[in-house]
């Protein structure tokens, strides 16, 4: 039966071969009209609008003898220096292999290491690991130190894990789960696990046809004589319908249930507005709590080290310019101004006029950031994406205010947003490359790193903060052949996902700022890339890998709810330019490549109390001719006052769409520099590849080395970091920052201002106080300072309430100096139950004058995190250190 079905199949391809005309072409694939191109692979539509693919991943080749493996403690990255792993080879016997002991932290090498033999499917293995030199450690020192130099208790030891890189394993620490947890039955300390390896994975394979399956008449219909157009919309539609839940939200994803912030408002601003108004309206309203947005869970324990939740505003914008609800307005109001006036507290930066946190969406840290960066580290820095993101939230609350006749608050929200554009432009704008950079980093000193970051590049022009330099953003950004990987250059050694990876949604946002900018080759590239991906696919996936196109990442999902919309919104937004806006009106600006000519109708289309038809013939950015019902108009706007049915139609003025694009490589940058610091030096192991070293001192280029990996330096409390330079020109990131400390620093036990001295938590240090919304809410203290200047301030700190890479319990406490609240100091999760692993805050600078200076730490209303109930922490010493 399966072959007759085959065959079939494979005849109706056969028939319809003939193409239709190209949309887009690449060295390494090309759209047709009806049809997709790789190599060997197609994906073809059919007569009846239904598609076929005969795609297949490079995961599907045959499995090698030779397996990578490495142990986890505690579900980190933590045995063996990354990317360097254990490698075994299998000889099963009978099905089953025992592999021979190893040591944790020392790597093992199978003398057969590289054998090219394929190994047999299910097989069984025996996997021992020794862990007795850490359990000695926890028996002599009280406590192992891991790779990373945290410090581990036997308390806060919750067992060992198997990652590899063969199914069902993986490299992605933070997930591994119960399934391959190694025991230690009989507590001699050498644990073990067995289990099936190169088991099916059903992820590895796609369907090999789709037919629209689902009733998708409620929704906007499109009317278009490029069939794979056609079928990709209805594909999309269908996937709404898959993605609808009972309960009137959106699910994320196949794979993922639930409402996430971040997701389902991209979602929003990109088509799921226009496409389902009432569900998206009702998944916002999932994410709020407390009257304010809600960060998804993430990093460190989200809100603040994770700070994108304002992405929520852009959506509930959005809603509002569809429905004109004057409720929805005034309630959408008071969230996000909560919201945002929490934010200005713990978030925003003021020396440098920026917003701190992770990148948006780029929430995996090890992904897009050095593997030294803790999570206070990525809550200090300052991210492109992010702020773009701050940006356009703070433009539409005062735009909001306007519309209720609140003009103080406009003024205020209007000043606050022109104050941060200047500080991207003046801080994260690289104008040898002509595009902004990824973010500013680093510890007690901000440094740049300069690859692009997709999103945030797309968001500045289309929030209009890029202005003059639009045009050179989409022409300078780099992309490669599969579209507009999320940063350039990518990491070494990592499994794709965000790094080395092409996220369709950001695919889409990037295509709607080429249009804005009439940058016709970037767009036909960045449709092209976006066409190509769901088709042979045949469903709307989460992500792909910048490097081959395929979709075999670390973690993928099927319908991915952005990614859905992305496609939906591609259609409104770019081809129909549909623009809505604050004055009543719907403007329309169509940008449409040759490649796309033809007729286009879109029908049922629901704005406001407006029910409208679109017809469009012809391409280019350029109207000749725009009718209402009829009636010629040279406004190119559609009135939304009152209801009504209406007819659009636009003929096209046929101009050519050019410019340029930065097609480029795929390229990897080189390894951060590991630096040791010594009194009289610093030095660095040699990097293979490398050409240069710049070093940094103080946050400033100290100076430039091809001949050395050493350099002596001078006393004095001084930061230096390296980075790495390639025969490109690529920079490594930055190593992490030494810092040489002479005698004038000081220490403060904080425990003996403590209030309350009775710790709840189990195996707490002696040495520290609880934090949390009853204990110590208040501490006051004061230090002698010998010299007036600028200091280095920071705490010893702990917070075990959750992982270190998700959950919703991160600390935050308010630091007052001299009667001025001066920053706020952030306690990020560092594991679950881990109350010995201790950890620093961020690092504050502060000027101190000559004496008593007086502190005070307490817990103020803007400190509630997102869990609301657990805000808790364990607080250890103060450190304050003069600044040379």
């Amino acid at each position: 039966m399966k072959k007759y079905i085959y065959l079939i199949i494979m005849s109706a391809i056969l028939g319809c071969t003939k193409d239709t005309g190209k949309i887009y072409e690449n060295k390494d694939f090309t759209v047709f009209k009806n049809k997709v191109t790789q190599g060997k692979f197609s994906a073809q539509v059919l007569p009846d609008g239904s598609m076929t693919s005969n795609y297949k991943s490079p995961a599907n080749n045959p499995v090698k003898r030779t397996i990578e493996v490495k142990f986890s403690i505690n579900q980190k990255d933590n045995e063996l220096p990354f990317a360097t792993n254990h490698q075994i080879v299998i000889q099963p016997k009978d099905g089953h292999y025992t592999a021979p002991v190893i040591t944790f932290g020392k790597q093992f090498i199978d003398p057969q290491a590289g054998i090219e033999e394929v190994l047999e499917p299910d097989t069984e293995i025996t996997i021992k690991l020794d862990m007795r030199s850490v359990f000695d450690s926890f028996k002599t020192k009280g406590f192992y130190i891991d790779l990373n130099g945290e410090k581990i208790t036997q308390e806060d030891f919750k067992g060992i894990y198997l990652a590899g890189n063969i199914v069902p394993l993986s490299f992605d620490f933070e997930n591994l789960g119960q399934d391959v947890q190694l025991t230690d039955e009989d507590d001699d300390h050498i644990f073990e696990i067995t289990l099936k390896i190169n088991t099916y994975d059903p992820d590895r394979f796609i369907k090999p046809s789709w037919k629209l399956s689902q009733d998708i008449s409620a929704y906007p219909q499109l009317k278009t004589d490029i069939p794979l157009l056609q079928s990709l919309y209805n594909m999309a539609l269908e996937e709404t319908v898959l993605l609808s839940e009972k309960d009137g939200t959106f699910r994320t994803g196949a794979k993922w249930a639930g409402v996430w912030t971040r997701d389902v408002s991209y979602a929003i601003v990109l088509g799921m507005g226009m496409t389902d108004r009432q569900r998206a309206r009702t998944s916002l309203l999932r994410k709020v709590k407390n009257k304010r947005i809600i960060q998804d869970t993430g990093s460190g324990g989200a809100w603040p080290v994770s700070s994108d939740r304002t992405t929520w505003a852009l959506a509930a914008w959005e809603i509002y310019l569809l429905s004109g609800d004057e409720l929805w307005l005034e309630y959408t109001y008071q969230i996000i101004q909560n919201t945002i006036e929490d934010d200005r507290k713990i978030v925003y930066n003021k020396a440098t006029g920026l917003y701190r946190g992770e990148s948006s969406f780029l929430d995996w840290r090890i992904q897009t950031y050095p593997r030294w960066m803790d999570n206070i580290d990525i809550y200090q820095s300052q991210n492109l994406g992010t702020n773009m993101v701050h940006y356009k939230a703070l433009v539409i609350l005062s735009d909001m205010a306007k519309l209720q006749g609140l003009n103080d608050d406009a003024i205020k929200y209007s000043s606050w947003a022109e104050k941060l554009k200047k500080a991207i432009n003046e801080k994260l704008w690289n104008k040898e490359k002509g595009y902004y950079i990824q973010y500013l980093y680093g510890r007690d000193y901000l440094l740049s790193s300069p690859k692009s970051e997709a999103l945030g590049e797309a968001f500045s022009v289309l929030f209009g903060v890029a202005e003059d330099q639009a045009y050179q953003v989409i022409a300078n950004t780099p992309v490669v052949s599969y579209g507009i990987p999320c940063v350039y250059p990518q990491i070494p050694n990592m499994r794709p996902y965000h790094n080395n990876g092409i996220w369709p949604f950001v695919q889409a946002f990037w295509n709607m700022a080429a249009a804005k900018t009439g940058n016709g080759t970037a767009l036909e590239h960045g449709l092209g890339s976006f066409y190509r991906s769901a088709s042979l696919f045949l469903t709307n996936k989460e992500n792909m890998v910048a490097e081959n196109g395929d979709f075999m990442t670390a973690l993928n999902s099927d319908r991915q709810l952005w990614s859905v919309a992305a496609n939906l919104g591609q259609v409104y937004k770019i081809l129909f330019g549909i623009h809505l806006t604050a004055h009543n009106t719907l403007e329309f600006k169509p940008t449409i490549p040759s490649s796309l000519k033809g007729k286009m109708e879109l029908s049922n289309l629901k704005i406001r109390d407006k029910e409208l038809s679109i017809r469009i013939n012809g391409y280019g950015n350029q109207i000749k001719t725009f009718k209402i019902d009829g009636k010629t108009s040279d406004d190119y706007v559609l009135n939304l006052t009152g209801e009504g049915r209406h007819l659009i139609e636009i003929q096209m003025a046929n101009n050519e769409l050019k410019g340029q694009v930065n097609l480029q490589d795929n390229r990897f940058h080189l390894p951060t520099p590991q630096v040791q610091l010594s009194l009289s030096k610093i030095e660095w192991d040699s990097i293979n590849g490398a050409v240069a070293y710049e070093v940094y001192k103080n946050g400033s280029l100290l100076t430039k080395m091809s001949d050395s990996t050493r350099l002596t330096i001078e006393p004095g409390n001084n930061e230096y970091s390296v980075r790495a330079i390639d025969a490109r020109g690529d920079v490594s990131f930055f190593s992490e920052p030494v810092c040489q400390i002479n005698n004038n620093h000081k220490y403060t036990s904080m425990r003996e201002y403590a209030r309350d001295k009775n710790i709840s938590i189990n195996d707490a240090p002696s040495n520290m106080i609880e934090l949390s919304k009853t204990k110590n809410t208040k501490l006051t203290w004061q230090m002698n300072i010998n010299t007036e200047g600028e200091y280095i301030l920071y705490f010893d700190y702990s917070n075990g309430s959750g992982p270190w890479n998700t959950d919703n319990k991160c600390a935050t406490r308010t630091l007052w100096v001299n009667g001025v609240k001066t920053a706020p100091i952030v306690m990020a999760q560092r594991g679950s139950n881990e109350w010995g692993n201790i950890g620093q805050t961020n690092r504050i600078s502060i000027p101190l004058h000559q004496g008593i200076n007086h502190f005070i730490l307490s817990y103020e209303p803007e400190n509630e995190n997102m869990n609301t109930a657990i805000n808790t922490a364990l607080l250890g010493n103060m450190t304050i250190l003069k600044k040379y």
